[in-house]
C-alpha cells in the first residue's frame, strides 16, 4: 500500500518521501510541454524507429514530474546535478522538471490529470496504477524502446518488478524503487524483554510469544501493532494472508479467497493477541504514521512494514537508525510487494520517448549513478544502507550491494535477517483499495470488539468483495 494513497496502495505518498533512495518528491501534474512534436508528429532530425538510439541532433524538451521541491535541499541539489550530467551526454535534450505543493500523487489530482490528458511527458506512478492509467489510455507502450542498448542493465532488473509494469506482454513503465514487507522491530525493547534482536520472529506463533514478553515490560508498551482504518487495515490483512500462503482474491481475479481456514487463522491470531494476551495496546483504529510514532518512541515492539519506514522515522521523527532491525515477514510463504515507477505519456513523439528512456536509465537504472550513487547520497546527508530499493540481480546486485554497504550511514547488520532470507513478493489484488476498504471492517472489529464474530465478518466481507470484483 506503500506502502497508502487511500484509493490504491500508496505507502510512499503517505510518508513525506524523505529518502533519496526512492526518488520521490512532490509530484507535478501540469500539462506536458509542446515545443516539439506530439502524437508522433514531425520528426526533424529524428528517427521514428524505436530500436535506434536518439539522434544527437534531435531537439527535445521533456516535462518530468517529481522534481524535488525547494524544501528538499539535498534531493534538489542531486536532481540538478543529474540534469547537468545528462545534458552533457544529450546536449539537445532539455529536462523541464516540475514540482507542485501537496501530497505526491494525491488521488483526485492524479485521476483528473489522466482524464484531462494533462500528465507530463514522463509521469510518476505506483505499480498498482497501471490499470487506471491504461483505462485512460495514458501511457505509451515502450516495449520496443527498451532493450540492452537503451537500458544496459535491463537483464539485471528483477523480472518480477518489470512484470508489475506489463500488461499483455507489453511494457508501460520503468521502475524507480521497489519494496517488500517484513517485520520491523525495536531492538531496545527486544533486548529489554530478553529477546534476540538479531533474530526477529519467523512465525506468527513466535510473534505472539515475543509480543507478550514485550508488552510485559509495562509502561504503556505494546508488543505488536496493526492498522485497522483508512484501508490500511485491509492492506495489512492482505499481507498477513500472503504470509501464510493465502490470498484475498483468487487467481481469476473475480472471486474473494479469504473466507477459509487461513483467513480464520489470521483473524483468530489477531484476536488472541489483542484480547487474550493484551499485547497490542488499547488504542486501535490506527493508520499509517501512528505505529511509526509508537515504535520510534520505544512504545511498540514490532509491526509489519517496508524498509523505507526506517528512513522516515529517523529523518522525520528523530529516531536513531541503530534502534531498528528487520526480519522477513513471519510465515514466509509470500510477502506483499509494491513499488514506484515512471510512465511515458501516450502519443508523444518517438524522439521524446527515446529521450525519456535515456533519462530514466541514467537517473534510476544505472548502478553507481543517479539514485544509486551512494557516495554522493552519503555526502549529502541522506540515508544509505536501507535494504530497498533493491531490484537488482546478478553482477549489478553484487556491485550495488557492496557500494551500499561501503557508504552506509546506518548499521546494515541490523537488517541481515531480512536481507539473507528473502521472501517471494506478491502483487496487490485487483481493485486493491476497494477490497482493502472492505477488509478494514474485519480488522477494526477484531481489534475493538472482544466478542466480534469472525465467521460472520469473513462471510460478510466475502460477499462485498465479490460484488466489487463483479463490477470490474
Amino acid at each position: 500500500m506503500r506502502s497508502a494513497r487511500f484509493r490504491r496502495s500508496r505507502r510512499a505518498a503517505a510518508i513525506s518521501l524523505v529518502s533519496a533512495l526512492s526518488l520521490t518528491a512532490l509530484a507535478a501534474c501540469g500539462t506536458s510541454s509542446s515545443d516539439d512534436s506530439g502524437n508522433g508528429g514531425s520528426q526533424q532530425n529524428g528517427s521514428s524507429d524505436p530500436t535506434k538510439p536518439l539522434d544527437p541532433k534531435a531537439k527535445v524538451t521533456l516535462s518530468i514530474d517529481c522534481m524535488p521541491s525547494a524544501a528538499k535541499v539535498p534531493e534538489l541539489k542531486e536532481w540538478k546535478e543529474d540534469v547537468a550530467a545528462f545534458k552533457k551526454m544529450y546536449p539537445n535534450v532539455t529536462i523541464d522538471g516540475r514540482s507542485t505543493p501537496g501530497q505526491c500523487l494525491e488521488p483526485p489530482r492524479f485521476t483528473a490529470m489522466l482524464k484531462a490528458k494533462s500528465q507530463p511527458d514522463v509521469f510518476y506512478t505506483y505499480f498498482t496504477d497501471l490499470p487506471q492509467v491504461l483505462d485512460n489510455d495514458g501511457a505509451e507502450d515502450i516495449t520496443a524502446y527498451v532493450n540492452d542498448k537503451s537500458v544496459p542493465a535491463l537483464k539485471d532488473i528483477d523480472p518480477n518488478v518489470l512484470n508489475s509494469l506489463k500488461q499483455d506482454g507489453k511494457l508501460y513503465g520503468l521502475p524507480t524503487s521497489n519494496y517488500t514487507m517484513g517485520l520491523l522491530i525495536n531492538r531496545k525493547l527486544f533486548k529489554d524483554a530478553g529477546l534476540n534482536a538479531d533474530a526477529p520472529p519467523r512465525t506468527w506463533e513466535e510473534v505472539r510469544a515475543a509480543a507478550k514478553k514485550i508488552a510485559g515490560l509495562g509502561k504503556g508498551v505494546s508488543g505488536f501493532g496493526e492498522y485497522s482504518a483508512g484501508n490500511q487495515g485491509g492492506w495489512h490483512f492482505t499481507a498477513q494472508m500472503y504470509s501464510v500462503g493465502g490470498d484475498v482474491v483468487d487467481a481469476s481475479g473475480k472471486k474473494a479467497a479469504f473466507n477459509n481456514e487461513l483467513g480464520k487463522k489470521v483473524a483468530e491470531n489477531l484476536r488472541a493477541m489483542r484480547w487474550e494476551d493484551d499485547s497490542m495496546g488499547k488504542t486501535q483504529l490506527l493508520k499509517w504514521g501512528e505505529l511509526q510514532k509508537q515504535i520510534a518512541t520505544d512504545k511498540l515492539g514490532m509491526f509489519l512494514a517496508a524498509p523505507d519506514d526506517i528512513a522516515y522515522m529517523a529523518q522525520q521523527l528523530g529516531a536513531k537508525y541503530d534502534n531498528f532491525g528487520m526480519g522477513p515477514i513471519p510465515g514466509g510463504a509470500n510477502t506483499l510487494a509494491g513499488g514506484n515507477n515512471y510512465m511515458i505519456k501516450k502519443g508523444i513523439s518517438s524522439d521524446k520517448i527515446k529521450a525519456a528512456v535515456a533519462w530514466l536509465n541514467f537517473k534510476n537504472l544505472t548502478v553507481g549513478k543517479g539514485q544509486f550513487d551512494w557516495a554522493r547520497t552519503k555526502a549529502d546527508g541522506l540515508p544509505v544502507g536501507i535494504p530497498q530499493p533493491n531490484f537488482w540481480l546478478n553482477e549489478s546486485k553484487t556491485t550495488d550491494d557492496a557500494a551500499r554497504i561501503a557508504h552506509a550511514t546506518m548499521p546494515v547488520e541490523n537488517f541481515k535477517a531480512f536481507m539473507d532470507n528473502p521472501v517471494a513478493g506478491k502483487a496487490e489484488p485487483p481493485k486493491a483499495q476497494e477490497v482493502y476498504k472492505i477488509l478494514d471492517n474485519i480488522m477494526s472489529a477484531i481489534l475493538t470488539n472482544k466478542d466480534a464474530d469472525i465467521d460472520k465478518l469473513l462471510s460478510s466481507a466475502e460477499t462485498q468483495v465479490n460484488q466489487v470484483l463483479a463490477n470490474q
